[in-house]
């Protein structure tokens, strides 16, 4: 899975330049609060050996992409329906290769439940549920004084 550059995306008209829309981008933020504080109570009060790892990676993707479309928002751009374009924005606003890369991974093992009857196993849910914890606060951080 190789990510083009996200200037790629503006090229090809994909992505579109738009005035910010903080609003969009406040009820984006939102949502993915609230998908958090939700996987977190189920977390706590299901046992691991119950828990669907399709879910829980589904959910993670959900609070990270939710975060990204709303700091694309506010910069003034919007993907469409390109879970690409939005993951390749991730090295444009400061992550590593590394990390959009996983992101990117997690986007196509995702799309395989939605669409292929794809059933991912714990270990994995398990790693992007740490890679989840540790990119909302980078990415909630980046939004926070933006949305003041």
């Amino acid at each position: 899975m190789t990510l083009q550059r996200f200037e790629e995306y503006i090229r090809k008209g994909i992505v579109k330049k738009q005035y910010p829309n903080r609003q969009r981008a406040l009820s984006l933020v939102k949502e993915s609060e609230e998908k958090k504080k939700f996987l977190e109570i189920l977390l706590k009060n299901i046992p691991e050996e119950q828990m669907n790892a399709n879910f829980v990676v589904d959910y993670c993707y959900d609070i990270i992409m939710e975060l990204l479309r709303a700091k694309m928002f506010i910069d003034g751009y919007n993907s469409g329906n390109s879970h690409e374009a939005e993951v390749s924005y991730m090295l444009l606003i400061g992550f590593i290769q590394a990390d959009a890369r996983f992101v990117d991974e997690i986007r196509y093992y995702r799309n395989g439940t939605k669409y292929y009857g794809k059933i991912l196993n714990r270990e994995y849910a398990g790693k992007v549920l740490e890679f989840t914890k540790r990119t909302f606060p980078k990415l909630k951080n980046m939004l926070i004084s933006l949305l003041k």
